[in-house]
């Protein structure tokens, strides 16, 4: 008789993300995963204790192709600004997994990677370092919020675009100015939240890292 397949950590892996990417974290289980890969659910908790191991182990695999190839380049801003793009990109290209990094965080390789570049660029500023860790903290949860957000957007359907779109026109345009006439003054400026996402990204990032560099001694 032919034994059942063992499957490698990163079939099993590469099966995870593509189940990810058709529905989100709070659907997808390792029964589901299992089934999928046409086993059971015992022989995958050989690679992941648990779920969250298992989700875990996906995202770090996105903040290793975000590093891939990366190499520091100008200051400290310039450092910390094309890490957060670069892993803003990673995760764009799959956005369902970006909820998944923003919850459960990492703590494989990929992680450590992202970690060791803000915290060098972090010393490289002339911040002293009893007050890096927490610089850092502040960066990286900014960053992961602003990341998830862009995700959460770029999720919805064509259908569910239309119908917020249309949910945003009546909330802005058709407000009554005397009990709301600030947003009534504005209400034509105003921009949706999925308009010029990267530049609000890089803006709000870079107010940041001003704020930093204006502690610096």
């Amino acid at each position: 008789m032919t034994g059942r397949r063992r499957w490698s950590t990163e079939e099993i892996l590469d099966t995870a993300a593509e189940l990810l990417r058709a529905g989100d974290a709070e659907s997808f289980s390792v029964r589901k995963l299992a089934a999928a890969l046409g086993t059971d659910s015992s022989s995958l908790y050989r690679h992941f204790r648990n779920k969250t191991e298992l989700l875990r182990a996906i995202a770090d695999r996105i903040l290793l192709a975000a590093m891939d190839g990366y190499r520091p380049e100008g200051d400290w801003k310039q450092r910390v600004t094309a890490l957060a793009l670069r892993v803003r990109e990673a995760f764009g290209e799959q956005p369902q997994l970006a909820a998944v990094w923003g919850r459960y965080g990492s703590g494989g390789t990929g992680s450590r990677l992202v970690m060791e570049e803000v915290l060098q660029a972090l010393r490289a500023s002339g911040l002293p370092d009893e007050e890096v860790p927490a610089r850092y903290h502040r960066i990286v949860i900014l960053i992961a919020a602003l990341i998830a957000s862009e995700a959460g957007i770029s999720t919805v359907t064509p259908k569910e675009y239309e119908q917020g779109m249309e949910q945003f026109r009546v909330a802005v345009l058709g407000a009554d100015p005397e009990r709301f006439p600030a947003l009534a003054h504005f209400a034509r400026d105003i921009r949706p939240l999925g308009a010029d996402r990267r530049a609000a990204f890089e803006e709000i990032l870079a107010a940041q890292l001003a704020h930093i560099e204006a502690q610096i001694p």
